[in-house]
């Protein structure tokens, strides 16, 4: 190899390693933006649940003293109590770790009028 190719070699790899620096300078700007991104979301989903938990708070699982379910709420609570969602979002899917679901108790427990 004489003087000449070994200079171009070197001005090859020099550059090659520029555009791997810049690949690199790319790479952790987006995993930054990941990272922030996911932030949010954590947090945005904490309050979410925590949300959750203050609504499930104001409906009432099993009202006392008001008129008994329907036979059709009936099978719709026993479905619920089995651990599957019975409201329009997820009816037929399994409940996770049987978590409460204010749309299923809203449709077997809400506004008793309409039964």
């Amino acid at each position: 190899m004489d003087k000449r190719d070994l200079y171009d070699s070197f001005g090859e790899m020099e550059q090659q390693m520029q555009q791997m620096l810049e690949k690199m300078a790319q790479l952790r700007a987006d995993m930054t933006t990941v990272l922030e991104k996911n932030a949010e979301l954590v947090i945005e989903n904490e309050h979410l649940r925590e949300h959750m938990v203050e609504i499930e708070n104001e409906l009432p699982k099993k009202p006392a003293g008001t008129a008994p379910l329907s036979k059709s709420r009936q099978n719709l609570e026993k479905l619920y109590d089995e651990g599957f969602h019975v409201c329009n979002q997820f009816y037929g899917k399994r409940r996770d770790d049987d978590e409460s679901c204010v749309f299923c108790l809203e449709v077997i427990y809400g506004d008793r009028e309409r039964s």
